[in-house]
């Protein structure tokens, strides 16, 4: 059933939150474990939508899933599954990206998949299956793709060289999570190198894969003949810390993150900054502070505007243009967005209007936000996208009154304490039926 989050704004939000674990790094860990017979035991586990869809998965298998959501904690095996030939790929879970990670380990563990090319997340542009087929294609399996849809391999994996059209984070993932098991070195060129694709990395490398270059453009990958279990934990997630920081100055507030991946913020910070909002450093994580109204630094450059520019990483997270979308909203001065990514991102400026925002949209990649907007409270209609749906909110949030956003399950994708969370800060939120 798909809900609504109904929003009265207009508050102040402050206090102290502890994010959940990085849904983009768990999805790929829980892929892994297919690589091994042996115990994987994950901490810091979100309990959202997509982990439970993975999960349902390994334990129709017959997998032996061990779930202690109070604690976080996932251990599981699959040393008992039920897998053979069958055609297990029918059963994949749906709506969700992560689902197409899943074809190399299990094709490891079968030998043959029919599959279906909808793997699918969010409504943001063409999602393919090609550079995964391609990846495979390089690791020896065989793959029929007419009519009938099959993918097979004969023995292991051997060694692949190859170099990425674009720096794609689930198609490294997926390579490194193939050339881990594979027969002799494999190299991969222009690699993403996201916190949750550096996440797997040290996951693999905790089980016995032999990586080197974790973070950079190019991995390198010895493969082995077998990989181990481990104790692993699951990073703080990185979209989450900064969403509430820029809650909390965009409602004139005092929020303070619990986290440990700091190093990972420098310039997620800095575009912060850009709105006059100071992020301090303390002892367990981060704070913002602000009680005057956002506005934007005007850039050194006079007939230009100030701008964020979202691409694969170490660029600034295009998942995290949204909420800085919103900020721009409710702050003086222009902003120019640019997500060099997804041709669909800004489909959903229209639902901004009608708060009240003026944006004009430049081409698909491109909007400008003009500032100063007079703002009022509003029903409004969130695509599939997690963080739009996010933005959505925090606009409806700093508008006295009450504004309705429908369609906002996606949230619980990634955020299983979304709301909790927001009112702990002091927000007037609960979810609603549709």
């Amino acid at each position: 059933m798909s809900e609504s989050l109904l929003v009265r704004g207009g508050k102040s939000l402050s206090g102290a939150i502890k994010p959940s674990g990085n849904k983009n790094a768990v999805l790929p860990m829980l892929c892994a474990t297919l690589l091994t017979d042996e115990t994987m035991i994950v901490h810091n586990v979100p309990d959202i939508t997509d982990v439970n869809k993975i999960v349902d998965f390994f334990t129709a298998l017959g997998s032996t899933v061990d779930w202690n959501r109070d604690e976080k904690t996932i251990a599981i095996n699959h040393r008992s599954a039920g897998l053979d030939s069958l055609t297990v790929i029918d059963s994949l879970p749906e709506g969700m990206r992560s689902s197409v990670m899943l074809f190399g380990p299990l094709l490891a563990r079968v030998g043959t998949l029919n599959v279906t090319d909808d793997a699918t997340g969010c409504s943001l542009g063409a999602r393919e299956v090609d550079p995964h087929l391609d990846i495979l294609e390089g690791f020896g399996a065989s793959i029929e793709w007419g009519d009938r849809r099959e993918i097979s391999l004969q023995g292991p994996f051997v060694a692949n060289a190859h170099w990425l059209d674009y720096a794609s984070v689930t198609t490294t993932e997926h390579f490194v999570m193939c050339a881990a098991l594979a027969d002799g070195s494999s190299t991969l060129v222009n690699a993403a190198s996201e916190p949750h694709v550096q996440d797997l990395c040290r996951v693999l490398v905790d089980m016995g894969a032999r990586i080197e270059g974790i973070g950079t453009s190019v991995l390198k990958i010895e493969g082995v003949g077998s990989l181990a279990g481990a104790d692993v934990q699951v990073s703080d997630d990185h979209h989450e810390i900064f969403t509430f920081l820029a809650i909390g100055a965009m409602t004139g507030g005092d929020v303070s993150v619990e986290h440990s991946v700091e190093h990972h913020f420098p310039l997620m910070n800095r575009t912060l900054e850009k709105f006059g909002v100071e992020v301090e450093e303390t002892a367990t994580g981060s704070r913002v502070s602000t009680a005057d109204r956002l506005r934007i630094e005007r850039p050194r450059t006079s007939h230009l505007l100030q701008k964020v520019e979202g691409a694969p990483w170490p660029y600034f997270p295009v998942d995290l243009i949204p909420p800085v979308v919103a900020l721009a909203t409710v702050a003086r001065g222009d902003m120019l967005f640019w997500n060099k990514v997804y041709e669909g991102a800004f489909g959903w400026v229209p639902e901004l209007a009608k708060f009240g925002a003026k944006v004009t949209v430049c081409d698909p990649h491109r909007i400008i936000v003009f500032g100063s907007n007079d703002l009022r409270p509003a029903v409004v209609d969130a695509p599939y996208i997690i963080r739009v749906t996010i933005a959505l909110f925090m606009v409806g949030a700093t508008i006295d009154g009450e504004s309705l956003i429908r369609n906002a399950s996606p949230v619980r994708r990634a955020h299983p304490n979304f709301v909790e969370n927001l009112r702990s800060l002091g927000a007037d939120v609960e979810w609603v039926a549709d």
